[in-house]
């Protein structure tokens, strides 16, 4: 670790390497992504087309997609997943008829031996692959497509008003006529049959289904398989072999990184703040104002799970339905924590190089107006869609992709994409002088354009698939942006731009930080970019995709197992010099970010990551478990302790008062632990044993999830938001009171001369 040269090899060769088997993987699901057909047949009828299908997705889409329950598990919770649901109806109304026909009975109510006679019947006819690739046709016999007709019915009566299915729609928060067009009910009932289909269908040669037997229904055979296990078994003992590696390097190589002589004084109070950085202020505003809304709408998506169609008896979803409100939540989540990431990078990038660019200024407001338009835009084009007043191309472009975070439509993206470089142009022409000054941060800085690179580059992975893209695809490309560029680039800016701020205050040896940022980027990325897969065990993948996301994800969480030495060492820190206290409260931020990356990131995510485990558990509530304290948790309150710095430069002479910002510390983090301890998590282990007795339609149907118990559980959940919720408040109001003075000690400063900053 000594040297950097070798570390910049073994990152080149992690990257190069990791990225080629990612390439390669995602060509062979391009190859063996379950085919759509030309058309769908039962004798001489033709049932549906092709394009049926594919406009089928569209309407999914529209409608807000994997927003309003779940494809493949992959979507939200209050609704069934459609696959699972569709599935089970399915088989039920086929051993219904069969035993109708043979047993003058209903399946339910026939010995163990009939049903056993009916169940291998249904499995041989149902596993059985029809897809003729010459002719471009599935073939289903009469009886199944008699079952597509019935469920055709079911769910145009479900997504329309009709009467029967008001209880359910209540249960799924689902409003009534969700889908007016009648044309357009027929289309999504051929998209819904085609994902199913291609979950209980045996690929070619194979004696597993093309989701990997995904979701669990032994109606029609789909039980976990011998490679879900050994596969789980193996990446236990990659995490293991990780672990005691990296302990063993750790203990042997550990450089002391806390600089040798600390400051009596603040050295970044000798950083003159130039007009570009005081003009990133009124980004964090936006970014506080977001947070605002952003737990708002989570507040009353979480209430439509108790409430389906009103929010204390007011009937919201005539204007914000469950599916739009949980749309925002998410998506202004990934907003708000860009932003706030962006925002310190233009914050950094002169204070680094001590260089104010000629219209650097111009450039930071012309962004900050370009990402307004972003987010409105955006918001408006999904409320749009949802309202079902786009056709499928305009939905496709301004309206709802419906693919969870990265539901904006195509135009958005592609506008925020070029915000993106925008960004990273205006960092780059500041960083430059630096950057040709051969000093010991070089390496550091390297890194840190690097990072900056990643981050406007993989947001262009969203634009990989198209309006029609076959689903599989799609989500390969959707995973590159949700993991890669969210999870995995994201998180190694954050390492960068703290190593900067530690090295800048003088309280860490700039050599070894620089060191330990390339080391622990390599370890990060070295499991990160081929975890990427793990998303993708039960996607339309082939077997290999299984085999590779669970050895390498298994490694993405090795260094969050020794992460308590870098919550010590933040807090350490605070209590090296008085003058450090006035950073108290972004440091603590980090060490909150330690603690969530340990039992989110780390345990959360790996309750839910080995292959048995997932296929029992995804798409249950275990995994907003893993969502909420990782995402927010990890990358939402590393973007809170980035404002607060910046906020500590840009208001540097005053002297903060604690009580204020203290409350919002500690209420925001307490209340997410109570939200999900109390609420979420025993939700998703009830769900758990349902799936594994019953079947994954079982773990999300009206059925179970409408039980006292969970009511109960769900209502619980109040407890936990109500204490967040204050404490995102608390941080609006010490925001807005540095502005007003309530925020700080007046008269009260750090030091006794400094500029004037505003």
């Amino acid at each position: 670790m000594k040297n950097p040269r070798k570390l910049w090899l073994a990152f080149a060769l992690v990257v190069g390497l990791s990225f080629a088997v990612l390439g390669y993987y995602g060509i062979e699901i391009y190859q063996k992504a379950p085919p759509i057909p030309e058309k769908v047949v039962s004798g001489d009828e033709v049932l549906f087309s092709g394009e049926d299908i594919k406009d089928g997705q569209n309407v999914w889409q529209s409608i807000g997609g994997q927003e309003v329950g779940s494809i493949w598990g992959h979507g939200a919770y209050a609704a069934p997943d459609w696959t699972a649901d569709w599935i089970h109806r399915e088989a039920k109304y086929m051993l219904d008829h069969q035993a109708t026909k043979r047993f003058n009975n209903v399946f339910d109510k026939l010995n163990d031996e009939q049903k056993a006679a009916l169940q291998t019947t249904l499995q041989k006819e149902i596993r059985k692959n029809t897809f003729d690739e010459a002719q471009g046709t599935i073939t289903l016999s009469a009886e199944r497509a008699l079952a597509y007709k019935q469920l055709e019915q079911y769910y145009s009566g479900l997504f329309s008003d009709d009467p029967a299915f008001n209880n359910l729609r209540e249960a799924y928060a689902i409003p009534k006529n969700t889908i007016k067009d009648p044309v357009r009910l027929k289309k999504i009932s051929a998209f819904f049959f085609w994902a199913s289909w291609a979950c209980v269908t045996n690929r070619p040669g194979e004696n597993v289904s093309y989701t990997h037997n995904w979701p669990s229904e032994r109606l029609v055979g789909n039980v976990a398989t011998g490679d879900l296990m050994l596969w789980t078994g193996f990446s236990v003992i990659m995490l293991l072999l990780g672990i005691g590696i990296l302990v063993f390097y750790n203990a042997k190589n550990k450089e002391e990184e806390v600089a040798d002589d600390i400051p009596t004084e603040d050295p970044l109070l000798q950083i003159k703040s130039t007009p570009s950085m005081r003009a990133t202020l009124k980004y964090f505003w936006i970014v506080t104002a977001l947070i605002l809304v952003q737990v708002i709408l989570g507040v009353v998506t979480a209430h439509f799970g108790v409430e389906g169609s009103a929010f204390y008896g007011i009937p919201l979803d005539e204007v914000l339905p469950y599916s739009l409100s949980r749309t925002w939540h998410v998506q202004l989540a990934i907003f708000w924590i860009a932003t706030s990431w962006l925002a310190t990078g233009l914050y950094i990038a002169p204070a680094v190089s001590g260089y104010e660019p000629k219209y650097q200024t111009l450039g930071v407001n012309f962004l900050f107006i370009a990402l307004l338009i972003i987010v409105a835009g955006s918001m408006g084009g999904q409320w749009m869609a949802i309202m079902q007043r786009l056709g499928y191309i305009e939905n496709f472009w301004f309206g709802h992709q419906g693919y969870e975070y990265v539901d904006l439509g195509r135009f958005w993206q592609i506008f925020l994409l070029i915000g993106l470089f925008l960004w990273l142009g205006l960092m780059v022409r500041a960083l430059l002088p630096a950057l040709r000054q051969k000093t010991s941060s070089r390496n550091l800085l390297i890194m840190f354009i690097i990072s900056s690179v990643a981050i406007a580059l993989f947001y262009g992975a969203g634009l990989m698939w198209g309006r029609r893209t076959n689903l599989a695809i799609a989500e390969y490309w959707r995973w590159w942006v949700v993991h890669l560029w969210v999870e995995g680039f994201f998180e190694v800016f954050a390492t960068v731009v703290a190593a900067f701020l530690f090295t800048r205050m003088k309280l860490l040896n700039e050599r070894t930080a620089t060191l330990n940022v390339l080391f622990s980027t390599i370890i990060f990325l070295s499991g990160g970019i081929i975890g990427t897969f793990h998303h993708l065990y039960f996607s339309g993948t082939p077997t290999a995709v299984l085999a590779l996301g669970a050895t390498f994800s298994a490694l993405e969480v090795v260094p969050l197992v020794i992460i308590g030495i870098e919550a010590y060492h933040n807090y350490s820190i605070s209590k090296l010099k008085p003058w450090v206290n006035a950073y108290k409260w972004p440091i603590y931020c980090l060490v909150a970010v330690a603690f969530w990356n340990f039992l989110g990131a780390g345990i959360f995510g790996f309750i839910i990551n080995p292959p048995i485990a997932l296929y029992y558990m995804q798409g249950l509530n275990t995994t907003p478990v893993h969502a909420h304290t990782a995402l927010f948790g990890v990358y939402g309150i590393l973007g809170i302790g980035l404002m607060l710095f910046v906020l500590k430069g840009l208001y540097r002479q005053n002297v903060w008062k604690d009580g204020l910002i203290g409350f919002s510390f500690w209420s925001i983090n307490i209340g997410l632990l109570l939200m999900v301890l109390i609420s979420v998590l025993p939700i998703g282990l009830l769900q758990t044993v349902a799936s594994v007795n019953e079947g994954m339609w079982y773990a999300r149907s009206a059925e179970f999830m409408q039980q006292p118990i969970m009511n109960t559980l769900r209502w619980l959940r109040v407890i936990g938001d109500t204490i967040f919720a204050f404490g995102t408040i608390g941080l609006a109001l010490f925001v807005i009171g540095l502005k007003t003075g309530w925020s700080y000690h007046k008269g009260d400063f750090d030091v006794k001369k400094t500029e004037k900053l505003h």
